[in-house]
């Protein structure tokens, strides 16, 4: 059971108990005293019983009116005072009601407000002390007597009084922090279900981002490889059919098309290209660069800085793939006589620069694709660095050539993006 299920069964348990005690608690104390008046003639006690017995019934029915069938009706003062006015009757020609006149503190306690309260504890008190003296006639002729046990009395009851009112108090207080407890679990449950919600949405979004990405890694392998290939097979079989004579076309076409067919099926793998598999970096774009060069009759030089270190596979492959690009890309656009790429290890940094002496572009203008700085090839190369929290930069002018840089981080070998 929860602390706040304790607390209240608790409060629950001390309520009814209280009602219980507070609602039979002056009929059993007045049935009391009606018995001993009843039992007193069979000593030769002189009882005045009708007088008493009228008495007991008038209290029991304006008890059982204002306080047992309307107890949260208006006019409790006068409830009250009428009560203490009949108790007061009884006490005078009956003193052993003062045992009954107890029952007048809870209810001036729960029925009046603040000073009155204490107006009726004095009263209370005044009575029980003509009790004490054995009724209305000796309390007239022991007047001082009367005096001092009424102050006493008012003195002790207004005590426990004030420490009862405090208690009251602490109730309820412990009570709105019960009902705000209980505000604040509710609260909580609402905000754990609205959590769980949003959770579930999250890791929805989550799987439908990693979908998306997929969806563009696998364009971007296709592109960098495949269309790249497939161009570069299309320029070859071009020639050849502009010079039946030479079959080097033809051969560098055949070999296009099995390189395009093996990382065709190595992207469908998800796994490392093949030059990275059986080499360095660094390596990898000297022989991408090499080939290009046969390929495309166009001078083109790498340049490595830095100590050459293995780095993440996914850093290595967008290096590389930002090469592929680069230079599948002076091919089909720059009209270039030169290329140099500059392959930089740094502290914290890997850097790639292909710079073109070719006829350059203007980075502003938007292709029909809808895409700025150029096609999808742009467009996957900054994705691509993206991923890994790197930049891409491009600057170009028509007839000034074209620069691109990319820089990601230095992740070494075997970490954990």
């Amino acid at each position: 059971m929860s602390v706040e299920a304790e607390l209240r069964a608790e409060f629950d348990r001390w309520e009814r108990t209280e009602t219980v005690v507070f609602k039979l608690l002056p009929y059993a104390l007045l049935a009391t005293c009606l018995f001993i008046a009843l039992l007193l003639p069979l000593w030769r006690v002189p009882v005045p019983l009708p007088t008493v017995i009228g008495l007991s019934v008038a209290v029991a029915a304006w008890m059982a009116w204002f306080h047992t069938l309307r107890p949260e009706g208006n006019g409790k003062g006068g409830y009250y005072a009428g009560l203490m006015a009949l108790t007061a009757c009884l006490v005078a020609v009956a003193p052993w009601y003062g045992l009954f006149t107890f029952v007048g503190y809870p209810q001036a306690f729960h029925y009046l407000k603040g000073h009155w309260r204490y107006a009726g504890v004095t009263v209370t008190s005044m009575i029980s002390a003509m009790a004490y003296l054995g009724g209305l006639a000796n309390a007239r002729d022991l007047w001082p007597a009367w005096a001092g046990i009424s102050v006493i009395s008012t003195v002790l009851a207004a005590a426990f009084s004030r420490i009862a009112e405090r208690a009251d108090q602490r109730i309820v207080k412990q009570k709105q922090a019960l009902a705000e407890l209980h505000e604040a679990n509710a609260r909580l449950e609402t905000a754990l279900q609205e959590n769980a919600g949003l959770q579930a949405q999250l890791l929805v979004q989550a799987r439908e981002a990693g979908v998306l990405d997929e969806r563009q890694r696998i364009a971007r392998d296709i592109h960098d490889t495949l269309a790249q290939g497939l161009a570069g097979i299309l320029t070859q079989l071009q020639a050849a059919e502009q010079t039946l004579g030479e079959h080097r076309h033809l051969a560098n076409a055949m070999d296009l098309a099995r390189e395009s067919l093996t990382e065709a099926r190595r992207t469908v793998h998800a796994v490392q290209p093949e030059a990275l598999a059986e080499g360095r970096l660094q390596d990898a774009i000297g022989d991408v660069t090499r080939r290009w060069a046969e390929v495309n009759h166009v001078d083109a030089v790498l340049t490595t800085t830095g100590d050459p270190r293995p780095m993440h596979a996914d850093v290595e492959v967008t290096l590389l793939r930002t090469a592929q690009e680069a230079l599948a890309n002076v091919a089909k656009h720059a009209k270039a006589s030169r290329v140099g790429l500059t392959l930089s290890y740094m502290e914290d940094l890997v850097t790639l620069d292909v710079r073109d002496d070719g006829v350059g572009f203007e980075p502003d203008t938007r292709h029909t694709n809808g895409s700025a700085h150029g096609g999808f090839g742009l467009t996957g190369m900054r994705q691509r660095v993206r991923r890994l929290a790197g930049t891409l930069e491009i600057e170009s002018e028509p007839g000034g050539g074209t620069a691109i840089s990319a820089a990601v981080p230095a992740i070494p070998a075997g970490a954990e993006r």
